[in-house]
């Protein structure tokens, strides 16, 4: 486990059940990296970003984000941004609102952060959407939306569940681009589930690989890329990869 001082984000053997299916995290991530979070689907991927969220709670273990055990803080008392998959905007409110509320939930806004929200549309390619209901736009659409909410809040630490999943593929690599520029001007820590390679070459600093609901591997990127001898990262990463090709 890294050293505490460098740690953004730690979970302490935390563990939770959901279901029938268990989940045991122990691990830590580094301050101002950016982490990609893959492995088979139902592995836990989701659950541990909810666990450091606060949308779940472990019932053994502890949540700490720079140092502080959050374990009992609600979502909203959290240093957090999320974009999650369903992109969670309030159907009847302008996507203006919605963006605002990431900022205060009372809207009480300043004229500085007026435009903060006005930069943020446009810099995800919405400019001139404040207006705009979720309901009138595409899901990719409603899904840059949630980006530039989460580009307003500037908090210390960014969760992003499948972030591009909705987006076609030219706006995809442009997406990338903006969330690799925003990380080199901001240095948050950023958590990023992902099940494209792609991102992982593209992003990641380290990669965390799940499996059956707790840490199969975590390792800096470039170790990652070369591990050929398991068979579950093998599989996600695919034979370009491996053969040294751009994915």
């Amino acid at each position: 486990m890294r050293d505490e001082v460098l740690s953004a984000i730690r979970l302490c053997d935390a563990r939770l059940t959901l279901g029938n299916r268990g989940f045991h995290f122990d691990c830590a991530f580094d301050s101002g990296g950016i982490t990609a979070i893959v492995g088979p689907s139902g592995s836990g991927k989701s659950t541990l970003l909810n666990l450091v969220s606060g949308f779940e709670q472990p019932i053994s273990g502890r949540i700490e984000i720079a140092g502080d055990d959050v374990t009992g803080l609600a979502p909203a008392e959290r240093p957090v941004s999320l974009v999650f998959q369903d992109n969670n905007l309030f159907s009847h409110l302008d996507l203006f609102t919605n963006i605002g509320l990431g900022i205060h939930p009372g809207l009480r806004l300043t004229p500085a952060d007026r435009k903060a929200i006005s930069d943020a549309l446009a810099r995800v390619g919405l400019e001139g959407y404040e207006r705009r209901l979720p309901g009138s736009l595409s899901g990719g659409e409603r899904q840059r939306a949630a980006f530039a909410r989460a580009l307003v809040r500037r908090r210390p630490v960014l969760l992003l569940d499948e972030p591009f999943a909705a987006l076609d593929p030219g706006l995809r690599a442009a997406m990338v681009e903006l969330l690799g520029d925003l990380h080199a001007e901001t240095r948050s820590t950023i958590l990023l589930v992902t099940h494209d390679p792609r991102d992982v070459v593209r992003l990641a600093d380290h990669v965390l690989f799940i499996n059956d609901g707790q840490v199969f591997l975590q390792a800096p990127k470039a170790q990652f890329l070369a591990t050929t001898d398991l068979k579950p990262v093998r599989d996600f990463l695919g034979d370009t990869v491996f053969a040294g090709k751009s994915p």
